[in-house]
């Protein structure tokens, strides 16, 4: 697939799926139950608090998919693991930026609904991607050899010191 194409593909992606994923699947959980902090059906001033929680999840997950916009390659083959190794933008902080803005973004909506349940659904997608993210490593030591274990020994997992 070309670059242009796979661009297109990538901006219906993420501005279709990843929106109903992380924002309207939230939001849909929320009103299955009570929502805590929230009165008269509007949230109290301290969920609007986790509002920079979700606004922080959504920059960094922009954020990713810039810099894999300016690093992929002319031609792309759909397939789980990419050809080109990226270390720079958010991936000089966290080896999964996108992960980690999933993460912080359903913990966002978990606080600013006060529900349980999206609280539920963000430790769900907090076990699903520490899974994924092991067979990812996988793959990615397979096809960049000695270049991802140095990077695997210089940037954390998730966040923080390495």
């Amino acid at each position: 697939m070309t670059r242009r194409a796979a661009r297109i593909v990538a901006l219906l992606i993420w501005t279709v799926v990843l929106p109903l994923a992380h924002g309207v699947l939230p939001w849909a959980i929320s009103l299955l139950a009570r929502r805590h902090g929230w009165a008269g059906g509007r949230p109290g001033g301290w969920n609007y608090l986790a509002l920079v929680l979700v606004l922080a999840g959504a920059a960094c997950i922009i954020w990713s998919l810039v810099v894999h916009f300016v690093q992929m390659p002319e031609k792309v083959e759909l397939e789980w693991t990419p050809k080109y190794l990226l270390r720079q933008g958010p991936y000089a902080f966290t080896r999964n930026p996108m992960y980690v803005g999933a993460r912080t973004l359903w913990l966002g909506w978990t606080l600013f609904y006060g529900s349980i349940g999206v609280g539920v659904g963000c430790i769900v997608l907090w076990l699903v991607a520490a899974t994924l993210v092991r067979s990812e490593e996988r793959r990615l030591e397979a096809r960049f050899g000695d270049a991802y274990r140095e990077y695997k020994e210089a940037v954390p997992r998730w966040l923080g010191k390495k």
